[in-house]
């Protein structure tokens, strides 16, 4: 179960990785064909807000991904949790204020590994 939980954390890390990367360096290219919807001449004048979210999706990943280094399973099982709790609340608000699709990209795989970190942890 240890290697599913890690298999998920780590492919929720990529996907905030990917984040980061199109919000901060490829907004007004790669976030046009992720946000269709979005007005195209609102892509350049919100540029600095969208890298702003890059980086926050970055602190994401970057907490995700340092539950890798921590030795002792309980804390890393506390530090993943944490992080894919704070992905899942990130998720379910875009749902409501962006795009019913960022529920379905970043809380769907977040929630799978909470449930595995779980089993993990209480087994």
């Amino acid at each position: 179960m240890i290697i599913i939980a890690q298999i998920i954390t780590a492919l929720v890390a990529l996907i905030h990785i990917y984040i980061l990367w199109f919000e901060m360096f490829a907004w007004t290219t790669a976030g046009r064909k992720v946000f269709k919807n979005f007005p195209k001449d609102l892509f350049e004048p919100t540029k600095s807000m969208a890298a702003n979210q890059g980086l926050y999706n970055g602190f994401l990943a970057a907490g995700l991904i340092w539950s890798f280094f921590i030795s002792d399973i309980t804390w890393s099982a506390n530090i993943a949790l944490f992080f894919l709790s704070c992905v899942t609340v990130a998720g379910i608000y875009g749902a409501f204020s962006v795009s019913k699709k960022i529920f379905f990209v970043q809380s769907i795989p977040a929630l799978l590994g909470i449930i595995f970190w779980c089993i993990v942890k209480f087994s």
